[in-house]
């Protein structure tokens, strides 16, 4: 059992879970974790799949007494953050998102720490900022270890 803490999750409303998973699906390497409805809606959890030491889960909620109705929380500028491999990756995205009228930011390479980027709108109009070479992971790294590094970073329930 894990006995600390840490960042699990973002949850943000949908007006149509199924429009949202197919379009992160189809942007992002997130893909459905789980899925969840009751009487107030449905959810669902998307996040990287495979083994992850810390895992990080978009949560959509699509609340019965809001369907169909977009409510988006992220915009203009604040968003959610997907680092790509290569620049053509996000030249890639950039394209599809062009071709599907929800690109919101060209690509365009920004200074550091920012690096290549661009930026979509999902189904509901929050904005997901797609980068290469921001290197976020790498100056955790940097800073900390990685977790094989420091096994002080191995808790209980890894054991």
């Amino acid at each position: 059992m894990f006995t600390g803490s840490r960042w699990t999750h973002i949850a943000l409303p949908s007006a149509d879970v199924e429009a949202s998973i197919a379009w992160y699906e189809g942007y992002t390497p997130l893909r459905v974790l789980k899925r969840m409805d009751d009487a107030a809606g449905r959810s669902v959890w998307l996040a990287h799949p495979g083994p992850a030491e810390h895992p990080f889960v978009l949560v959509l909620v699509d609340f019965t007494k809001d369907r169909g109705r977009p409510q988006p929380q992220l915009g203009p500028f604040a968003h959610l953050g997907m680092e790509l491999a290569t620049r053509e990756d996000v030249e890639r995205v950039a394209g599809l998102a062009r071709a599907a009228g929800c690109l919101v930011w060209e690509p365009q390479q920004l200074p550091p720490p920012v690096g290549y980027v661009c930026a979509a709108t999902d189904p509901d109009g929050n904005v997901v900022e797609f980068s290469f070479d921001q290197g976020v992971y790498a100056e955790a790294e940097a800073t900390w270890g990685t977790p094989t590094a420091h096994p002080a970073h191995i808790h209980r329930h890894d054991l």
